[in-house]
């Protein structure tokens, strides 16, 4: 199974990773009353995931895929499983609260992650990752403080937790190197698909929306499977902390989509989400060129 194991390499697949996620919002923004169907969007979505990752696995290893499911262990289901939650979490926070609420509350994925990744795996935070990630508090807050509408709360509240058990997710990818990385994002789409059966069966719901909000749906989740897999791909040649504070990219990307007149949603942002994504922009170079000197320095010794 592919991984990287250059830096240098596995930086662009995460940057990458995080353009491909940036499209959801737009996507969600298509469908029609998502906030009515938040269980048939998560149905869809996770069967999606589930089928593409199981095809790709098969390609990948033939026959015999099955057999990673059975060395999952607990990194794969607690990584599955906040995985799984964080999909959940999406959709709830935005169908209740502008896509930039959202997205910054995915934006502080790089504190909770580099929090778990110091609690649980021991990894250090240097202190450029330290730097990078202040800068991107300084954005975060200042896009927050720009940002109040009535549901706000409500967005606010599951769109942190989506942030957390995405960073459950990524914490796991290292938890444990000989988990089947892929198998641990399949079974976070089995864990949306089999939850949000259960819900709609309680709640006497029909599985399938309209053939239009369907098709996003699958389109929403091919995006995700799509960045997930280089996500995962990426994920050994860099830290827990860094991994997360180069997918913000979909925070920058998921709020400009929106907001671009060719796309016709027009949400646009208020200046203060505008020079708060500025900050954003300058924590991810700032890293970029930090990681390119230290990989240069250490090439002259």
């Amino acid at each position: 199974m592919l991984e990287l194991k250059n830096p240098r390499i596995a930086v662009p697949v995460v940057l990458f990773a995080g353009i491909l996620w940036s499209f959801g919002p737009l996507v969600v923004r298509y469908m029609d009353d998502p906030n009515l169907v938040p269980w048939q969007y998560i149905f869809g979505r996770g069967l999606t995931i589930f089928i593409l990752l199981n095809l790709y696995l098969y390609f990948e290893e033939g026959l015999d895929f099955w057999k990673n499911y059975l060395k999952i262990g607990k990194s794969g289901v607690v990584g599955g499983s906040g995985l799984g939650i964080a999909m959940i979490s999406f959709i709830y926070s935005i169908t209740n609260t502008t896509a930039a609420i959202t997205l910054l509350c995915l934006a502080a994925m790089p504190f909770f992650t580099a929090l778990l990744a110091f609690l649980f795996l021991k990894e250090k935070i240097t202190i450029s990752v330290w730097i990078s990630i202040i800068i991107a508090t300084i954005g975060i807050a200042i896009m927050a403080f720009g940002n109040t509408g009535e549901n706000s709360l409500v967005g606010f509240v599951f769109g942190i937790t989506s942030s957390v058990g995405f960073s459950v997710f990524s914490v796991s990818l290292r938890w444990r190197k000989e988990t089947p990385k892929f198998t641990t994002v399949a079974f976070a789409g089995f864990f949306c698909f089999v939850f949000a059966t259960i819900m709609i069966l309680s709640k006497g719901q029909v599985f399938f929306s309209t053939s239009y909000n369907s098709s996003l749906f699958s389109l929403h989740g091919t995006l995700v499977c799509m960045g997930l897999i280089l996500y995962s791909i990426g994920s050994k040649a860099i830290p827990a902390a860094e991994l997360t504070l180069l997918s913000l990219t979909e925070v920058i990307g998921g709020i400009f989509w929106v907001w671009l007149p060719l796309f016709g949603i027009n949400e646009v942002p208020d200046t203060n989400t505008i020079i708060g994504g500025f900050f954003l922009f300058i924590s991810l170079f700032y890293y970029s060129l930090i990681m390119r000197w230290n990989k240069r320095y250490i090439g002259l010794n």
